[in-house]
């Protein structure tokens, strides 16, 4: 027992101590390289460097990663299935979906250029649309395991099946939109975290916050369902109910990230299971330890794409997708989900 205290003590430390040091890290590198003195200088000048830039792209990348991290933690619990995460599940990819059809059909959420970046010009109907697509995927998936009874690895597939449709109907919007439309609409598939700022960094937080909050509050019912759906329910546990607003809460923090950043892949998978096999499986510890890697994964992908071959800036979705791929056919290999 102390053994275990002692274990999840340090990787507490360990965790929280590679955050911040991936955080400074990120301020001080970039195309114009500040050592930690002029970064706090900068800070407290208000330099727009760091605060219209380098800032917002580092507090998307913690708190997308964070929110992805957490998302499938709670799927791979309540679907008792360790490949289950918002990109495996091709929840995802039916958030843009929703997104690119509010901004080819509807106008919600139209782009625009200013410089170089792309702006959203409707923060709130995007996001709104997003969840539309991935609660689509969700209840696919729900419906098939209810009619057909699937296994866990079936549920899987058919979340891969899900993907594939959804990537296909976005494709065909594409094929017929305005070159315009199509070049907003791309924006969506990269995932790249330099393009929001303060205003929907804030929409990001709070639905995180409250997300974050739920998915604590619940650990211990998370717990339960780990062993049965009948021994949770002799701990005055609803598993029905745990379970459908698992994933409508997890949808929807996986919508509010995509509609605003993109696809980001693997994140999910990576995070949870890193430390599961490394930490703990008790989601007393798992929920909070997976949404601190899943920041300081995303962050440090997100340096490594805008620093290796600075300035040509590569998207965090490309970083995740190579990083992420091998893990997910680790698992496939290890047979993992039985």
């Amino acid at each position: 027992m102390m053994e275990y205290s002692r274990r999840i003590r340090t990787a507490e430390i360990v965790l929280v101590t590679t955050l911040i040091f991936s955080f400074i890290a990120s301020l001080c590198v970039g195309s114009y390289s500040l050592t930690p003195q002029e970064v706090l200088s900068s800070l407290l000048n208000d330099s727009p460097i760091l605060w219209n830039i380098r800032l917002p792209r580092i507090v998307t990348s913690i708190l997308v990663g964070a929110s992805l991290a957490v998302s499938g933690a709670v799927m791979q619990c309540i679907l008792r299935n360790p490949l289950a995460s918002p990109f495996t599940l091709g929840i995802s990819q039916g958030a843009a979906f929703g997104a690119a059809f509010a901004i080819i059909f509807l106008g919600v959420g139209l782009l625009h250029r200013t410089g170089e970046s792309i702006t959203i010009l409707n923060p709130y109907l995007v996001p709104f649309f997003a969840f539309l697509g991935s609660l689509i995927s969700v209840s696919v998936i729900l419906a098939l395991s209810k009619i057909r009874d699937l296994s866990p690895e079936a549920m899987i597939l058919a979340g891969v099946a899900m993907a594939s449709v959804f990537q296909a109907a976005t494709m065909l919007m594409q094929y017929f939109a305005e070159d315009v439309m199509v070049a907003s609409v791309v924006f969506w598939t990269f995932g790249d975290m330099g393009r929001t700022n303060w205003s929907e960094i804030y929409i990001i937080f709070l639905a995180f916050a409250v997300c974050i909050a739920y998915f604590i509050f619940r650990r211990m019912d998370y717990n339960a369902l780990t062993l049965s759906d009948e021994t949770a329910m002799s701990l005055g546990v609803n598993p029905q109910r745990v379970r459908l607003e698992g994933l409508l809460l997890s949808s929807f923090l996986t919508a509010i990230c995509v509609s605003f950043t993109g696809i980001v892949g693997f994140v999910g998978l990576v995070a949870p299971h890193s430390i599961r096999i490394s930490v703990s499986g008790d989601y007393r510890y798992l929920i909070p330890f997976s949404t601190v890697f899943g920041a300081t994964l995303l962050l440090v992908a997100d340096t490594f794409g805008r620093t290796v071959l600075s300035p040509v800036l590569i998207p965090v979705g490309i970083i995740t997708a190579f990083v992420g791929a091998p893990v997910f056919i680790y698992l496939l290999l290890r047979g993992s989900w039985r």
